[in-house]
C-alpha cells in the first residue's frame, strides 16, 4: 500500500493530529519484532488481554514517527497521530478500501487444516502465469487477512489468501472486507473448536465466507459439509472434491498403491497424476489444487507439468546452537521476499546483538534488478555485522549491501571459506532457496551433530498458554516454570521466547539455574524455588528473588542482605504448608513469621503453596481444604505486613479444574508442553516437543537367531530388525526393551525388542518396508509423550527430564 497520513484518516474516519503528507506503506503491530521504520506506522492493538499502547514509547524509540492509536499522548513530540475509535477495526476499514483500489482475480481459502500447503501450492501453480499476491505464513485472522490484503499493489492480477476464524460471527466481518471470487473450502473435521456449540455451526460459520463467490471448491467427505454447501450455495458453481465418488473430482484407483499413479475421475473425463507422498492429507490437498487449476483452464497436461514441480511446504523457523557460541536460525526452507520479511522480524526476538546473513538468489523472483533493490534496503536497516551471498544474480548487487559482504557461487566456496570460521557469539541467519543446500551450512555450523534430537515448538507452547490463559481473568498473572532445563526441553531458549511474550515470572528449582538466564539476557522476575544456603550471594548478585519456606532460611538470607549492605526492601516469596507436607510455613507460625518481615528489609512479593493432588477428581475435596487453609492463612499473612503481594496456588492442573481459585497469578508447567489430563482441554493444547531419530540399519534375522545383549530377542521367524542411534545414554529407560515399549515410523508402531543399549536399540520392523536414514519417533503423536511414559511406567515430567544433554535440541517456530 501507498498512502499519505491524510488520505488513510480520511479513508477510516478518524483524527489525524502532526503531518498530513507523510507516506505509509506499511503497518507493524508488534515493538518487539520492528524490521523496518521507513514509511512504517506503529499500530497500538488493544485487546481484553494486553493494551498496545504500552509499547508506544518503544516504536518511537526504534524510529517509528507515526502513531495508530486509540488514544493521544501529547509528551511526545515530533510524532504524527491517526486516532482511531478501535485499532482493529481501523486495519479492517483499510483493508476493505485498498481491496476495492484493484481489478484482480481472488482465491479465498478456509478450513480445519490444509488452508497454508493449498495456499503455497496453488501460489506455485500460478505465479508463473499470473502476478500473484497472497497470505504472508499462515495470516488468515481478524488481524492476519487484514494486513495481507495491504500486500496488493497495482502490478498483480491475482491474489490467494488464507480466511481462519476461531469464533462465532468472526466469518461475518471476514467476508465484508474480502469477498473471494473463488471460495475454497479444504478438509473439515468431525471435532469442532471449544467456541463452537457443535460442529453444524462451525461449518456454518465457515462457509459464510463464500455468500459472495461465483464458485466454491469443496472438500464434499464430510456429509455435513456437502449438505449444507450443496443447499445453501445451490445457485453458485460448486466443484467437490474427495475420496468418496459423488463428488466431482475424486480418485478411482487405489492410490495406496504405489505402483501406480493415481487416477483422477473429473466431472466426466479421466486422467493419471504422479503423488509421491500418499497419506490422505496430501491428496485431498492435490485434489483441491487439481480444482482450482481446472477451474483456471489448464489442461490435464500443464496440471501434471505444475504438479511434478511442486515443493514441499515448510512453514518453519529453526534455531540449534552453533560452534563458537553462535546460535544458528535455519530459515531456508523457503525463500521470497514476504519469508524474508518474516525472518527479519524473528530475528528480533533474539537477544544475540551481533548478527550475520547468508542469503541466495531469490531463484523465483521475477524483475530481479528491482527486487534485490528491496532486499538490499529490507537488509540494511537490520543492520547484520556481514552478509554472505550466494548464487549468479544477487552477488552482481554486493554495492547496494552497507554490511561487509562477501559473495560466493556456490554454498560449497562458502563452507570452504575461511571467514565462515571467524565468526563467534554471533546469530547467524541462513535464508536461501532449496536448490543452494543451505543446510550444509547449517549442519557444518552446528555445535551437536547427533541425529538424535528433541525438536521444540515454540508456536505450540505458546498456543498451549494461551489454552491455559483463556480459562483465567485478564489481570491473572502467570508464572511460567522453566526449573530442571525447562522439564527437558532446554534453558534460556525457553525463557527466551517467554520473555519475549511477556510471561509474568518465571520459576527455577536452584540459583544457577536463574544465573544462567540472567547471563543470556534474561530480565524477567525469576522466583528460585530451592534457595540453598551457599548460593545467596548469586541470588542477590543476579536478582533472582527466592522461595522463604522456614525460619533457617528467612534468617540466614536476612543475614547475607545485611553483610551485602542492601538498602532497598529485597523481594521474596513466602511458601505456606497447606497439606503437601514438604516445605511451608504453617498457620501457627505465622505470628512470629509476621513479627520477623516486619523487622527485616524484605519485600514479600508473592504469598503461594502448591496442591498435591490437582489432577484427581477423588482427591477433589482435600484440594479444597489445601486452598481454603492457603486463603486462610494468606489473608491472615497480608494483614501483618506492609505488603499487598501476590497469591497464587494453582498449577498447571489447577488452572484446569480449579480457575475459581485462580487468586492474583497462577504457574504453568507440563501444560506448555502439550500435557493435561483434562480430556476436553487436552483436545486443545498442541504437541511441543518431538523426540526422534533416525534407522541407522536394516538387518534380516532369520527363525532363531537372536539378538542384542543377552540374547533377549530370539527371533520367532524371519524378520527385519532396525537399529536406532539412541540408548539409555539419551534418556532411554533400559525397561522399555523386550517389547515393553514401541517407537512410531509413517505413524505406524513398532516394538523395541532386545535389551536398550548405552547408544542404541533395536526395533521389530517384521515385514514393513523401510529404509535406511528414515526418520523414526520416540515420541509426539504416534507414539504421543504420554504413551511413552506409560511405557516407561513412569510420568511424563520424569521422561521429558531424563533426556540428555547430548540429545540436540532444536527450536521450531511455524
Amino acid at each position: 500500500m501507498n498512502y499519505t497520513t491524510k488520505q488513510i484518516a480520511e479513508i477510516t474516519g478518524s483524527q489525524l493530529i502532526g503531518d498530513e503528507n507523510l507516506h505509509l506503506k506499511n503497518i507493524a503491530y508488534d515493538s518487539r519484532t520492528l524490521f523496518s521504520v521507513n514509511d512504517t506506522a506503529f499500530l497500538a492493538i488493544n485487546t481484553s488481554k494486553n493494551s498496545g499502547e504500552k509499547y508506544i514509547q518503544s516504536a518511537i524509540e526504534k524510529g517509528i514517527d507515526i502513531i495508530i492509536s486509540e488514544h493521544y499522548y501529547s509528551d511526545y513530540k515530533n510524532i504524527t497521530w491517526i486516532i482511531v475509535d478501535n485499532s482493529i477495526q481501523f486495519l479492517q476499514k483499510i483493508a476493505k478500501y485498498h481491496l476495492k483500489q484493484f481489478y484482480l482475480k481472488t482465491i479465498g481459502i478456509t478450513g480445519s487444516n490444509g488452508k497454508t500447503i493449498v495456499k503455497e501450492w496453488l501460489y506455485q501453480s500460478l505465479f508463473h502465469d499470473y502476478a500473484t499476491v497472497k497470505s504472508p505464513k499462515s495470516f488468515n485472522s481478524q488481524l492476519g487477512l487484514p494486513l495481507s490484503l495491504l500486500e496488493i499493489n497495482k502490478k498483480h492480477q491475482l491474489g490467494i489468501f488464507e480466511v481462519g476464524i476461531s469464533k462465532p460471527a468472526e466469518m461475518k466481518i471476514l467476508e465484508d472486507i474480502f469477498p473471494p471470487q473463488i471460495g475454497v473450502l479444504t478438509h473439515i473435521g468431525s471435532a469442532h473448536s471449544s467456541n463452537f456449540d457443535s460442529a453444524e455451526d462451525l461449518i456454518d460459520e465457515k462457509i459464510r465466507l463464500f455468500e459472495n463467490s461465483e464458485t466454491i471448491i469443496f472438500n464434499g467427505d464430510n456429509e455435513l459439509v456437502y449438505n449444507k454447501i450443496t443447499e445453501r450455495y445451490s445457485s453458485k458453481k460448486l466443484i467437490s472434491f474427495g475420496f468418496k465418488n459423488r463428488n466431482k473430482v475424486f480418485i478411482k484407483n487405489d492410490w495406496k498403491n504405489r505402483s501406480q499413479e493415481v487416477f483422477i475421475q473429473y466431472f466426466e473425463e479421466e486422467f493419471s497424476v504422479p503423488v509421491n507422498q500418499r497419506d490422505e492429507a496430501t491428496i485431498s490437498n492435490v485434489l483441491c489444487v487439481i480444482s482450482v487449476l481446472k477451474e483456471f483452464g489448464f489442461d490435464n497436461s500443464k496440471i501434471v507439468e505444475k504438479l511434478n514441480s511442486l515443493k514441499s511446504v515448510e512453514m518453519r523457523l529453526e534455531s540449534v546452537n552453533g560452534i563458537r557460541n553462535n546460535l544458528i536460525i535455519n530459515d531456508s526452507f523457503n525463500l521470497d521476499l514476504d519469508s524474508l520479511k518474516i525472518a527479519f522480524q524473528h530475528i528480533n526476538e533474539y537477544n544475540k546483538p551481533n548478527k550475520v546473513l547468508i542469503l541466495t538468489d531469490f531463484v523465483e523472483g521475477k524483475n530481479a534488478d528491482q527486487l534485490y533493490q528491496e532486499v538490499a534496503a529490507l537488509t540494511n536497516e537490520q543492520h547484520f555485522k556481514s552478509v554472505f551471498l550466494i548464487g549468479n544474480e544477487i552477488t552482481k548487487l554486493e554495492r547496494l549491501f552497507d554490511a561487509k559482504t562477501f559473495t560466493f557461487s556456490n554454498t560449497a566456496e562458502l563452507i570452504d571459506n575461511v571467514y565462515l570460521n571467524q565468526i563467534e557469539d554471533h546469530l547467524i541467519l541462513l535464508k536461501g532457496a532449496r536448490k543452494f543446500e543451505i543446510d550444509k551450512v547449517k549442519s557444518y555450523l552446528e555445535l551437536q551433530k547427533h541425529d538424535t534430537v528433541l525438536e521444540v515448538n515454540l508456536n505450540s507452547i505458546l498456543h498451549n498458554i494461551n489454552v491455559h490463559k483463556a480459562l483465567l481473568k485478564p489481570e491473572t498473572k502467570m508464572m511460567a516454570m522453566v526449573k530442571a532445563y525447562s522439564y527437558g526441553l532446554g534453558g534460556y531458549e525457553i525463557a527466551e521466547f517467554l520473555q519475549h511474550h511477556h510471561i509474568d515470572y518465571l520459576g527455577v528449582a536452584y540459583a544457577d539455574e536463574g544465573v544462567d538466564l540472567r547471563k543470556n539476557g534474561i530480565t524477567t522476575p525469576i522466583m528460585v524455588m530451592n534457595p540453598e544456603q551457599h548460593s545467596y550471594n548469586i541470588i542477590i548478585d543476579y536478582k533472582l528473588e527466592p522461595e522463604i519456606y522456614s525460619f533457617r532460611v528467612l534468617e540466614l538470607f536476612n543475614e547475607k542482605l545485611i553483610q551485602k549492605g542492601i538498602q532497598h526492601r529485597y523481594p521474596i516469596h513466602i511458601k505456606l504448608e497447606t497439606g503437601m507436607h514438604r516445605l511451608g510455613f504453617k498457620k501457627d507460625e505465622l505470628s512470629m513469621l509476621i513479627e520477623k518481615l516486619n523487622s527485616m528489609n524484605v519485600k514479600v512479593k508473592s504469598i503461594f503453596s502448591h496442591l498435591s493432588s490437582s489432577d484427581d477428581d477423588q482427591e477433589k475435596e482435600y484440594t479444597l481444604a489445601q486452598i481454603h487453609i492457603f486463603n486462610e492463612n494468606s489473608l491472615a499473612l497480608i494483614q501483618g505486613i506492609n505488603d499487598q503481594p501476590i497469591r497464587h496456588i494453582l498449577n498447571t492442573s489447577g488452572i484446569v479444574n480449579f480457575s475459581d481459585y485462580q487468586f492474583d497469578m497462577v504457574r504453568i508447567g507440563i501444560g506448555m508442553v502439550g500435557v493435561s489430563a483434562h480430556p476436553e482441554i487436552k483436545k486443545q493444547l498442541k504437541s511441543a516437543v518431538t523426540f526422534k531419530t533416525v534407522i541407522s540399519q536394516i538387518s534380516t534375522v532369520n527363525k532363531g537367531e537372536s539378538v542384542g545383549y543377552n540374547r533377549k530377542f530370539k527371533a520367532l521367524e524371519n524378520t527385519n530388525i532396525a537399529t536406532i542411534p539412541v540408548g539409555y545414554a539419551d534418556g532411554i529407560p533400559r525397561l522399555v526393551g523386550n517389547n515393553a515399549g514401541f517407537v512410531g515410523i509413517r505413524k505406524n508402531l513398532f516394538p523395541i525388542v532386545g535389551n536398550v543399549c548405552m547408544d542404541m536399540m533395536m526395533i521389530d520392523l517384521g515385514d514393513f518396508v523401510a529404509k535406511e536414514g528414515e526418520e523414526v519417533i520416540i515420541f509426539n503423536s504416534s507414539p504421543s509423550l504420554e504413551e511413552f511414559a506409560s511405557y516407561c511406567k513412569t510420568i511424563s515430567y520424569e521422561v521429558l527430564t531424563s533426556i540428555s544433554r547430548r540429545v540436540k535440541r532444536i527450536y521450531i517456530k511455524d
